[in-house]
């Protein structure tokens, strides 16, 4: 045995009497080029996280007290940091821009201002595929898959009132009933559901905010800078570890806006998803939604998704006063939804209530309305 090996050993058993970790060291590897605020800034973001915990290694500009690989470009940075993640030298790398596969999106970690609550917002970055509705499905195992890995035993999950909210939220329940363990959060708003609202987003009500990931990253954006005017992001830990149903690598993302205490938020966020074993819970999760009908939920939505692109003519019933509203209908299903009532013969227009679409019907037949669009799976 070499004596830099003996000296090694020795100085990892002394680390770990001081720590009391035992384990492996950590290490979380953080890109130092390219932030709008200058690499001073990523670094004095790895100084404030620097803790016996976890190993930072810079890759990019270097800095005395850190185990550094100096590259002068970009190109090279990554090109670096994937080589070190795939021979395992870094365990995760914290870093403002990655192309991710499709299938592949992040789970950002915000504070939310009204209470002070940690919220994932599934998701912030990337493509979980390249329809919406499925895409945000698959949002919700990825947000409930990192929630468990950084030590919520069971989130709360709540979907954010957007088109494709109620297909969603159809998704889910069938999961649920078909045994998939998961929790709805229900909102605090009047009439309730695991449908958010804005203030619900402000509360930080679900543990887990589904989303689809262009308007998670803007609600990232607005997370973190809000009190500072939108050129630093202070607030939060970024826009979170890239998820997939078999994704090894442990790349978080974070803004070229972000500022140094989002940057160490960041950085003990990876320790969190490493020491919880994100990619293997994400297998976990994925397989016991499967075994729960996943994957026939979703193609019965693309098989639902053909019949609707095939243009039908269907006759108007003649017009009458339309007084009821019937809600719960996705956005994205809602012409759709009119037209199933009018082939029975009943009169309904579209519309938009304070929640979300309606259907509006006549007093007279909204029992019969309802019926019909249940049969139809348009509201449950």
């Amino acid at each position: 045995m070499s004596n830099k090996l003996i000296s090694d050993v020795l100085l990892e058993v002394a680390d770990a009497i001081e720590t009391g970790n035992f384990g492996k060291k950590i290490k979380i590897g953080l890109t130092t080029l390219g932030s709008e605020h200058g690499s001073e800034n990523l670094i004095n973001g790895a100084k404030l996280a620097k803790n016996p915990l976890f190993e930072i290694v810079l890759i990019g500009k270097s800095d005395q007290g850190f185990e550094s690989y100096e590259v002068d470009t970009e190109d090279l940075m990554y090109k670096k940091m994937e080589e070190l993640l795939d021979a395992k030298e870094i365990d995760a790398c914290v870093t403002m821009h990655y192309n991710f596969p499709i299938g592949v999106s992040t789970v950002g970690r915000v504070v939310t201002p009204a209470r002070g609550k940690e919220m994932y917002l599934a998701t912030t970055t990337g493509t979980s595929a390249t329809d919406r509705v499925e895409a945000m499905a698959r949002n919700a195992i990825y947000g409930i898959a990192t929630a468990k890995a950084c030590g919520k035993k069971k989130p709360s999950v709540g979907i954010l009132n957007l088109d494709g909210a109620r297909q969603v939220e159809k998704i889910l329940i069938n999961l649920k009933e078909n045994g998939y363990d998961f929790e709805f959060a229900e909102s605090l708003r009047a009439d309730g559901g695991s449908i958010m609202r804005g203030n619900d987003l402000l509360m930080g009500v679900p543990d887990v905010m589904v989303t689809d990931s262009l308007t998670g990253n803007l609600l990232m954006k607005m997370f973190s800078s809000f009190n500072t005017g939108g050129d630093f992001e202070a607030q939060g830990y970024g826009y979170g570890p890239g998820v997939g149903e078999d994704y090894d690598r442990r790349v978080l993302i974070l803004s070229r806006a972000s500022g140094s205490p989002v940057v160490a938020n960041a950085l003990k966020y990876a320790y969190d998803v490493v020491k919880g074993d994100i990619s293997e819970v994400a297998r976990k999760e994925y397989k016991e939604a499967i075994k729960c009908c996943f994957d026939k939920e979703i193609s019965e939505l693309k098989s639902k998704k053909l019949s609707h692109e095939e243009v039908e003519e269907v006759k108007v019933p003649e017009k009458e006063v339309v007084t009821e509203t019937i809600a719960g209908v996705d956005i994205l299903d809602l012409e759709d939804a009119v037209k199933a009532l009018w082939k029975k013969g009943i009169y309904a227009e579209s519309g938009m209530g304070c929640t979300g679409p309606v259907v509006m019907v006549s007093k007279e037949k909204i029992s019969h309305s309802i019926e019909i669009l249940k049969n139809s799976e348009y509201v449950k």
